[in-house]
């Protein structure tokens, strides 16, 4: 016995914190060991406490060889030496309450014992106790245990304890055991058993603690769980006895805001109110911030306001960043109105501030005002930056004043403002738009000799303007720019132009890493330009791979890069395109949306479209005008007029007020769907009706046959403004849809002697309708009998006395043969034969294709490159077809080719009318080719190409074939025609 006693010190002294609690689990198998140790110890505690029993719970035994033995020995102090006494005295109760038979009143003494230990080897010592005196412990004294595991910080040891000893023998947890245990697991980073154990607190009705509930949602933030954080302080925030820590609503408030979840930040800060709790101000700027950014800019000032009654004033940020926002949305009222509240308050508009009221009114294209709010800011004493150039270059571009732009940059120079790439890529842009190619050369070659990188905005600039299939040429170019102005030690300037895409981006990747090494502020920039380069060219997966090199090295693509890559996916992976924002955990704003709903619309998906607006709604963020429009129009063209109703209406509820182009979209979608009578109704809406909507609403009369009436209204018209160049093209366009080629012809000849003259899309509309003409009446003349000739007349007579033209100088052409109208198409054709505007060059091409001239279309091509107009899939496209007519498929295969070789890639429409040429040509085997390409491509060939192809193999009499075909129809839920059908039967049989 005497050597067990002398063992048990030494083995309480040796082992861990993190093993007592096994050998708490292990000591009723090592009680033959200690088990008479431990009793002739109790024996020598009860014999003492029996000569005093009357202060039993005051014994206060000094001999250290006594009632100390069975305490795990600890640094001694006098606190310490007391409580391991008291302890001592709590032991010897209990063992003779236990020889009496009170079990009970002997687990009150443990459960005591436990709570009032100050440290953990005294709580395992006293479960030692019970389970060596037949004591099973029950769940009260195992929570007490866990708490003050809890407390002294074992979180392991009381997680395990939790395990074997509560759930391990099926005990129903309590309030403040499952308190205890939301912390320890949140404390361990397991969240998701922390939330387990919060759920079960709200199911059995318990109230969390405070300190748990503030664990879990600030675990749940750091750990970017930022929804489910928001559902545990949802569920609490009820009850008003639990009172959270302010840092638990400021990190809930900032992180729902920034992630677009405004209505439920909004509901944190306004339960923190209700709570007594006083906001900070970070946590009020997070809050307007967040509003600012989701658009909903009224509400933000209205909260700005409401925030000044506890005591916080907005400072010159605040009144800057809510005139930004308003500016932005185009508010510009609302940001002169806070602009001069700011002054009232004695405040100082510093350049930002002027700078941003000027680039909102030149957005909106009031440069009056814009050049008024600059003259304030000269007079105030306040010196131009570098952004208040940008901003006056932009204002110069808009007008049209590029020389006076490029003096402008001069005159930064001058000045010592060195001009960014911002002020270079405004420049550039009208260069582009002007077709100054030579002139944009020249200041790109400018801005690279000066030291500014290019950007990603600069490439998207001049990408569009670049020949298709080239974009990661100018990726190249850009990029290796970008490195010397790093430093890089990559031998640039010997490097030769690459011959194919594939060569740019072997090059490319290098360039990329070393831009990584040296200079990370541009890093996110270079790669940026390479995505939207992989973007261009479709190389999808290429994009995505380089996306996940930027993120494993800690970068991210800017939002234009982001937006480039979505809409690939949209158009490729529908699926994919959906799930993107999410996957990728990137945070898209309203640009990104409506890039996504934009596309999904092109594709005629617009009930995908309606999922995401809604999405966009339940992130608390304010759909803008262009995002209801978009599916506005989507829906007009479908003829899903009761939907657009639908979603106008919603629109007007939701507090988003409708812009003059949503009023001309619903007037489209009224007229191009045959409801006049509403288009009519809406239009009395308007108080002042912006000059296209008179464009839109006019020109639908004349398609309905209700000529007068638009003479009613284009007589109203011109009491207020004059007639468009916009307006003559849509009421020629309509005439020509109605084949009433003399009348069209005279509305044109009016419009060249008029002072407005004919713009790229008059002539565009004008080719466009004798080309469609040719097309579908290319055997014999029809023209439509016109029956109010007079309405027409009256027409006329308005329009010439709006252009001060007499109608007798109105020429009226001679139509009567397919020659004829060859011989208009030529003439108009040779009036804009060098306008640089590829989808006008694109229909002269067309015509020339269908007056049969194919080698001048084949010249006006090269043309047309000379110039710097390059050709994209639509030209290749008129010119093959232009080929399979005439009957020449092997010129329609080596403008194919030819188009390959440049680097423009073919949709689906070229594919498709390939195939029925070369299955035309008897040439099936190159047409199943041209199939398999269109499957590699993720193309499926048309009911019509599938038809072709089944009746061409059944001609060659190829069963096999024939039937794989038939089978691939089957699959498309494409019905074969009968004849081919039989065919397909006869020739199965005969075999």
């Amino acid at each position: 016995m005497q050597s067990a006693r002398v063992i048990k010190p030494m083995l309480f002294n040796r082992v861990s914190a993190s093993s007592e609690l096994s050998f708490v689990y292990d000591f009723v198998e090592l009680g033959s060991v200690f088990y008479d140790d431990f009793c002739f110890q109790r024996r020598a505690c009860i014999s003492r406490a029996s000569k005093n029993r009357s202060s039993v719970w005051n014994v206060a035994d000094k001999n250290p060889g006594n009632g100390v033995a069975v305490v795990p020995e600890t640094p001694s102090s006098a606190f310490l030496g007391s409580q391991v006494t008291q302890n001592g005295s709590y032991f010897a109760l209990a063992d003779e309450l236990i020889s009496r038979g009170l079990y009970s009143s002997a687990h009150t003494v443990i459960q005591r014992i436990i709570f009032q230990c100050s440290s953990v080897h005294e709580a395992i010592l006293a479960i030692n106790f019970a389970f060596l005196r037949g004591l099973n412990p029950d769940l009260v004294t195992y929570s007490s245990l866990i708490k003050r595991l809890k407390v002294c910080g074992e979180i392991l040891m009381a997680e395990t304890m939790y395990m074997r000893c509560v759930m391990g023998r099926g005990l129903q947890p309590d309030r403040q055991l499952l308190n205890s245990m939301v912390i320890c697991y949140c404390n361990l980073g397991k969240m998701d058993e922390a939330l387990f154990c919060f759920h079960r607190l709200l199911k059995f009705q318990f109230t969390p603690w405070a300190g748990a509930c503030n664990a879990i949602i600030k675990r749940l933030i750091e750990k970017g769980r930022i929804l489910e954080a928001y559902d545990c302080f949802d569920e609490i925030s009820e009850d008003s006895s639990i009172l959270l820590h302010f840092c638990s609503y400021n990190k809930l408030v900032d992180e729902l805001c920034s992630r677009g979840f405004l209505d439920d930040g909004l509901h944190v800060f306004d339960t923190m109110v209700e709570r007594g709790v006083l906001p900070t101000a970070s946590i009020c700027k997070s809050l307007i911030i967040g509003f600012c950014r989701g658009d909903r800019v009224v509400e933000a000032e209205i909260l700005c306001t409401e925030i000044e009654s506890y005591g916080f004033v907005a400072d010159e940020f605040m009144y800057t960043y809510l005139i930004n926002r308003y500016c932005k949305v185009g508010k510009m009222k609302m940001a002169m109105r806070l602009f001069f509240k700011m002054l009232k308050m004695a405040y100082e508009p510093d350049v930002y501030t002027y700078s941003t009221l000027e680039d909102g009114f030149v957005k909106l294209g009031q440069f009056p005002k814009a050049q008024l709010v600059h003259d304030m800011m000269v007079n105030s004493g306040i010196t131009p930056d570098v952004v208040t150039y940008q901003i006056r270059l932009s204002r110069y571009c808009k007008q049209g004043q590029v020389h006076q732009a490029m003096m402008l940059l001069s005159d930064m120079l001058v000045r010592n403002i060195p001009p960014n790439v911002h002020c270079f890529t405004v420049v550039m842009a009208a260069l582009c738009k002007e077709k100054k190619f030579d002139e944009l050369d020249g200041l790109y070659s400018r801005m690279h000799a000066s030291g500014v990188s290019p950007d990603h905005l600069l490439f998207f600039t001049l990408v569009n303007n670049f020949p298709e299939g080239h974009a990661l040429h100018l990726a190249l170019l850009m990029l290796r720019h970008i490195a010397e102005n790093c430093g890089s030690e990559i031998s640039l300037s010997c490097s030769s132009p690459p011959k194919s895409p594939e060569d740019a981006m072997l090059e490319i990747e290098p360039i990329l890493d070393d831009i990584a090494r040296r200079n990370l502020a541009v890093a996110d920039v270079a790669f940026s330009i390479y995505i939207i380069a992989l973007c261009r060219g479709r190389k999808l997966d290429n994009a995505l791979e380089c996306l996940e090199n930027m993120r494993s090295r800690g970068f991210l693509p800017t939002i234009t890069a982001f937006n480039s890559l979505l809409k690939l996916l949209v158009k490729e992976r529908q699926a994919e395109g959906l799930r993107f924002m999410q996957d990728k955990g990137l945070v898209p704003d309203q640009s990104s949306f409506l890039v996504l709903i934009h596309e999904l619309c092109n594709q005629g998906i617009y009930s995908s479209a309606i999922d995401i607006l809604r999405q966009i709604q339940e992130r608390g963020m304010q759909p803008n005008a262009h995002i209801f429009n978009t599916i506005l129009a989507c829906l007009g063209k479908h003829r899903m007029v009761k939907e657009a109703e639908n979603l106008f209406d919603k629109m007007l509820k939701s507090g988003t007020d409708p812009d003059d182009f949503i009023w001309v979209t619903m007037l489209v979608t009224y007229s191009y769907n045959g409801w006049i009578n509403k288009a009519e109704g809406l239009f009395k809406r308007l108080v002042r009706p912006a000059p296209y909507a008179y464009t839109a609403f006019i020109p639908a009369f004349i398609k309905k046959n209700r000529t007068a009436k638009s003479c009613f209204y284009l007589e109203k018209m011109l009491k207020e403004r004059m007639p468009d160049v916009a307006l003559y093209t849509e009421i020629m366009k309509q005439f020509l849809r109605k084949k009433d080629l003399k009348f069209a012809f005279r509305l044109f000849d009016l419009l060249e002697k008029s002072s407005l003259k004919p713009d790229h899309v008059s002539y565009s509309t004008l080719i466009s309708g004798l080309v469609k003409y040719l097309r579908h009446y290319g055997g014999g003349m029809h023209f439509a009998q016109t029956k109010s000739n007079w309405s027409k007349e009256v027409l006329l007579q308005l329009l010439c006395r709006a252009t001060h033209v007499p109608s007798g100088k109105i020429s009226e052409r001679e139509i009567t043969s397919q020659e004829h109208v060859k011989s208009l198409l030529m003439e108009v054709i040779m009036k804009c034969w060098t306008v640089p505007d590829l989808y006008l060059q694109n229909g002269i091409i067309s015509g020339l294709c269908w007056t049969g001239n194919m080698q001048e279309a084949y010249e006006h091509v090269g043309r047309m490159q000379r110039e710097g107009v390059h050709p994209n899939c639509i030209t290749f496209t008129v010119l093959i077809g232009g080929c399979i007519r005439g009957g020449k498929i092997n010129d329609a295969v080596a403008v194919f080719n030819e188009m390959n070789a440049l680097g423009v890639a073919a949709d689906e429409k070229l594919l498709n009318g390939l195939i029925c040429g070369l299955c035309k040509a008897k040439r099936v085997m190159d047409a199943l080719c041209v199939a398999q390409m269109m499957k590699k491509r993720g193309y499926s060939p048309s009911i019509f190409a599938h038809e072709m192809l089944l009746r061409c193999l059944c001609d060659l009499r190829l069963v096999d074939d024939a039937l794989r075909i038939y089978q691939e129809m089957i699959s498309h839920n494409y019905i074969p025609y009968r004849g081919s059908l039989n065919m397909l039967i006869s020739l199965h049989h005969s075999s």
